[in-house]
């Protein structure tokens, strides 16, 4: 269970893209929306992951939205602090959809009770992201 946790938990903050764009630039939102969702994971805000989730998220095929929220909120009690470290990203639109985004990254996972953590787990991390209502939100998660 523990390494199930962290996985959601990375895998919402793998959005480790830092983009800052407008909405004119599909390409600079979904970058945003990356950051935006590793920055709630990081300041432990259930709710607001949990809205950038897509009414149809699916985590590797088998948990959805509700699911991750009751694993957000075990990680979040387990640890004080909450790092997500990107070793690698790529974020890009979907060429044949443009409601369509994708980031890859590997990233590393840290949870902490003061300032040196105590738990890290590495994963690869794929995510789907839906353009709905000009705002992007996470569809698919998957993690090796």
């Amino acid at each position: 269970m523990p390494t199930r946790l962290f996985a959601l938990a990375f895998l919402l903050f793998c959005t480790l893209l830092a983009g800052c764009g407008g909405k004119d630039d599909p390409q600079a939102a979904l970058e945003a929306a990356v950051q935006r969702l590793q920055d709630n994971v990081e300041a432990k805000n259930n709710s607001a992951v949990h809205e950038q989730l897509h009414p149809q998220f699916s985590a590797q095929d088998e948990f959805d939205r509700e699911w991750a929220q009751r694993t957000m909120l075990l990680l979040f009690m387990r640890h004080k602090n909450i790092r997500v470290l990107a070793l690698s990203k790529n974020s890009h639109l979907d060429t044949t959809y443009r409601e369509k985004g994708h980031t890859e990254a590997r990233v590393t996972l840290t949870g902490a009770e003061s300032l040196i953590p105590n738990s890290a787990l590495h994963f690869s991390v794929k995510m789907e992201w839906w353009l709905e209502g000009g705002e992007w939100q996470l569809a698919r998660l998957g993690w090796e």
